[in-house]
C-alpha cells in the first residue's frame, strides 16, 4: 500500500547547545550529593516565555497502543481483530465510536468538563522501520522521514522558542538540572533549557543551605542555581512527610520521579514563571500479555494528569497539555497476548485550552482494504500538525515559522478544532 501523503524532507538543523555554568554546577553538586543518580531516570525540561499559557509535553516511550486506549468498539471489525483484551469489559464510551480503557476511568470527570480529550488516526512521518529510538527521535526531532546528522540534530521545542525570540518575545529558561541524562532532543538547540531529573537524592541540612547561599551570594547565576538546588531538596523532604502525623515515614515516599511528584514540580513551575515543560512516562511497549502489563502506564498517565489538573488549579484553563508517542501498535493482537510496533496511533491531550471531550480526527476504519501495510491502523494526518496548530494559537507562531522552521516540510492544513474557544 502506497505511502500515507504526509511525508516531509531532510529536516531543518541548528547549532547543538552548550553547556553553561548553570549546568555544571547543578550537574556536578547533584553527582557529589548522590551516589545513585541513574541515566534511566526521566528528566524534566522546563523552560520560561512571555503569555500566560502553559505548554505541558509528555512523551509516551514505548509507543503506546492507541486502539486499546482509546477503543473503536463502534467499527465492525474491531471485535475480530481483538478478541483477547480489545474487548474485555469496562470501557468507558465516550461516543457511538469510541471508548476509553476501563483503567482510566479517573479521567472520565475531565472528560466531561471538556478538559481532556483524544486525536486518533495520526502518527508522524516515520514508516516502515518501526525502531523506537528512530521513532522517538523523529518524534522529538519533529522532522520528516529521516533525521539529520547527530551533529546537526535539534528539538521542535526549541525551535519554536527560537523562533519566538526572534519575533521579539522575551525567552529565557527556567532553572531546573538533570543528572544521568542531558535535556531530552525535543528541546535541544540554539535556546537555552535547563533540565532536572528526579530521584537524585539530593539532601540538604540547614547548614549546607547557609553555605551555599552564601558561598554564591555574589554571582546572580551560581546564585540562581543553589536557590534551584535548595527548592528541590525541600520539595523532596516534602515528599517524606505523613499528611497526617508530619512525621517522616519512608516506607511510604513516593519515589522522587513517581508520577505525582514529577507531576507537582512541574505545576508548581507553571504556576510561576514557567510557560513549557516536557518530560517522559515509560512502559508503553506491549508485546506481550498486554490485558495486564499495560496498566502500571496507564495508572501512571492518569495520575499525571490528574496531578496536573489538581496542583494547576486556576492556571489548569491556559494550559495544553499533548502526550505523544512515536507510533502505534498492530491492529491485531499476536500469539502471545500483545501488539507488536505499528503505524497510525492516537494523541491524547488535557487541559483548559484545548477543547477535550470528543475523540477528534477522520477514522479510516479497520477493514482489511483501509489498513497501512495490512497490518496498521492508517494515520490520516500528521500527529505534528495537531501540535502546530497548538503553538500557532499558544505561542504566537506564524504559519510559514511553523511548517519551515519549527516542523520543516509539514503541511498545517485546516484548522483541526482542537483549541477552546
Amino acid at each position: 500500500m502506497a505511502r500515507p501523503p504526509f511525508s516531509s524532507p531532510d529536516p531543518f538543523s541548528s547549532p547543538d547547545p552548550r553547556p553553561n555554568r548553570r549546568h555544571v554546577l547543578l550537574g556536578g553538586l547533584a553527582l557529589g550529593c548522590s551516589a545513585a543518580a541513574s541515566p534511566l531516570l526521566t528528566p524534566i525540561t522546563l523552560a520560561a516565555t512571555p503569555g500566560e499559557t502553559r505548554l505541558v509535553v509528555i512523551l509516551l516511550r514505548g509507543a503506546m497502543d492507541g486502539l486499546d486506549v482509546v477503543r473503536p468498539l463502534g467499527d465492525r471489525d474491531h471485535a475480530a481483530l481483538r478478541p483477547g483484551f480489545g474487548t474485555s469489559p469496562g470501557a468507558h464510551p465516550l461516543d457511538d465510536m469510541f471508548a476509553l480503557h476501563p483503567d482510566l476511568g479517573g479521567l472520565m470527570p475531565l472528560w466531561r468538563a471538556g478538559g481532556f480529550g483524544a486525536v486518533h488516526a495520526v502518527s508522524t512521518p516515520y514508516r516502515d522501520r518501526r525502531s523506537h529510538f528512530d521513532g522517538q527521535d523523529l518524534l522529538e526531532a519533529g522532522t520528516g522521514a529521516e533525521l539529520a546528522p547527530a551533529s546537526r540534530r535539534d528539538g521542535w521545542l526549541n525551535r519554536a522558542l527560537v523562533r519566538m525570540a526572534a519575533q521579539g518575545q522575551s525567552v529565557h529558561s527556567r532553572t531546573a538540572f538533570a543528572v544521568g541524562q542531558g535535556t531530552p532532543l525535543i528541546l535541544q538547540g540554539g535556546a537555552e533549557a535547563a533540565t532536572w531529573a528526579p530521584g537524585t537524592g539530593l539532601e540538604l541540612t540547614p547548614q549546607s543551605r547557609l553555605l551555599l547561599q552564601g558561598l554564591y551570594a555574589g554571582d546572580p547565576l551560581f546564585r540562581d542555581a543553589a536557590a534551584t538546588a535548595i527548592e528541590l531538596a525541600a520539595l523532596e523532604a516534602d515528599s517524606s512527610m505523613d499528611d497526617d502525623e508530619g512525621e517522616p515515614t519512608p516506607t511510604r515516599r513516593p519515589a522522587a520521579d513517581a508520577p505525582e511528584t514529577v507531576a507537582a514540580y512541574v505545576a508548581e513551575q507553571l504556576r510561576g514563571e514557567t510557560r513549557i515543560a516536557t518530560f517522559s512516562l515509560t512502559g508503553w511497549d506491549t508485546h506481550q500479555g498486554q490485558r495486564t502489563t499495560l496498566r502500571p502506564a496507564l495508572s501512571r498517565l492518569q495520575t499525571t494528569l490528574l496531578t496536573l489538573h489538581d496542583r494547576l488549579g486556576p492556571v489548569w484553563d491556559r494550559t495544553a497539555v499533548l502526550a505523544l508517542t512515536e507510533f502505534g501498535r498492530t491492529v491485531r493482537e499476536n500469539g502471545t497476548g500483545g501488539t507488536d510496533h505499528g503505524t497510525g496511533g492516537a494523541m491524547l491531550f488535557a487541559g483548559g485550552a484545548l477543547r477535550g471531550g470528543r475523540v477528534h480526527g477522520r477514522w479510516p476504519g479497520l477493514s482489511e482494504a483501509a489498513l497501512y501495510e495490512g497490518r496498521d491502523l492508517m494515520p490520516t494526518r500528521d500527529l505534528r500538525a495537531h501540535a502546530a496548530w497548538v503553538l500557532h494559537a499558544l505561542a504566537g507562531l506564524s504559519r510559514s515559522d511553523l511548517e519551515g522552521v519549527v516542523f520543516p516540510g509539514l503541511d498545517m492544513g485546516g484548522d483541526p478544532g482542537l483549541l477552546a474557544g
